[in-house]
């Protein structure tokens, strides 16, 4: 089958380490595994080094890949933390993490604190469309019904839903809106298949080469998510943010401990820093994520919050029960399409 052709080659993706200290760690070396973008890592890890005395070694790479190596890690733990996906990609695998809840969860926004014992939200990132200015032209992308365009046939950039996290979640935001809040209605599900045609067979192979695929002039418009689109346009980028007008999906972007890491005080501490109210409102006016501690404000240069439409419908626990069913009919609509 192609998809597993495909398959293969994202399997393929190199993984970059980047920082001190050998890769399996250290009493004193924490050992990270992130897909959070190069502003975060810095903005949050050097800082939290200086603080603390506790050296990091990142690890770097999509969200798949990171979750792999932890499953294939989990009789001899490489890593200590992940800080990588969200509930919904993470909620049937616990196992792989060591339960704690940091004592700064109290303070984070209702419906994104630790519920599971495991799975700590810390910032989240709205499903969004990256544009580019200089390519687009006429064309109008502001809704979901708009990526049917024939103009943009070959044009939209797409990750993984399988392996991304970020994709997942642009597709799940599809379904609610080409589903009129039902993501598993039939007229969903046609509305995939149609936009899949759309896509030309380009489906991206990490969730990083979407937005970079834009803002490179490679692609018109991109589905991703809202951090490094923002960070693109304070750069002076020919790209524009968009907000679809259906609506967006608000992740719970999380940080986890690897079960059975022998530096489990180091990377809770480094749970409590990232949650902390000067982590969060430091990176909440510096940087282009959105924290999720209460109380937290945002830079100017970045969309308010009462101008983002979200889906009322939208129910975290019927995803996470779904996803399965989800992916499976996302595989099958790729399948289809790549024939």
């Amino acid at each position: 089958m192609k998809a597993l052709k495909y398959m293969g080659v994202l399997l393929g993706t190199a993984i970059v380490a980047t920082g001190c200290g050998s890769e399996s760690g250290s009493d004193d070396t924490l050992v990270v595994y992130t897909t959070r973008s190069e502003n975060l890592n810095d903005a949050v890890i050097p800082k939290f080094e200086e603080e603390t005395g506790i050296k990091v070694q990142t690890i770097s790479a999509g969200t798949g890949e990171v979750v792999t190596r932890v499953e294939s890690e989990r009789n001899n733990p490489q890593g200590d933390i992940l800080w990588a996906a969200d509930i919904t990609m993470l909620h049937d695998k616990t196992d792989l993490f060591e339960e704690y809840v940091s004592p700064e969860d109290e303070f984070m926004m209702e419906g994104f604190k630790n519920t599971t014992g495991f799975i700590t939200p810390a910032f989240s990132d709205p499903t969004v469309f990256i544009v580019n200015t200089d390519l687009i032209g006429d064309v109008q992308v502001e809704s979901f019904q708009d990526l049917l365009n024939p103009e943009l046939k070959g044009r939209i950039a797409f990750g993984d839903p399988v392996n991304s996290s970020s994709a997942f979640q642009s597709l799940v935001a599809m379904l609610y809106a080409a589903g009129d809040g039902d993501p598993l209605a039939d007229e969903a599900w046609e509305f995939v298949e149609a936009f899949m045609e759309n896509l030309d067979g380009k489906v991206q192979g990490s969730s990083g080469q979407v937005h970079r695929g834009v803002a490179d002039g490679e692609y018109a418009v991109g589905l991703t998510w809202e951090d490094p689109v923002i960070h693109y346009i304070v750069s002076g980028a020919a790209v524009d943010v968009v907000f679809p007008e259906e609506g967006v999906v608000y992740p719970g972007q999380s940080i986890q401990i690897i079960k059975g890491t022998d530096n489990l005080e180091n990377a809770q501490k480094f749970i409590d820093y990232v949650l902390s109210e000067e982590v969060q409102s430091r990176t909440g006016m510096e940087l282009t994520v959105r924290p999720l501690r209460e109380g937290v404000e945002v830079a100017d240069y970045m969309t308010p919050q009462s101008e983002i439409k979200l889906f009322e419908e939208y129910d975290e626990d019927y995803i996470i029960e779904n996803t399965d069913e989800i992916t499976s009919r996302y595989v099958d609509v790729l399948e289809r399409s790549m024939d």
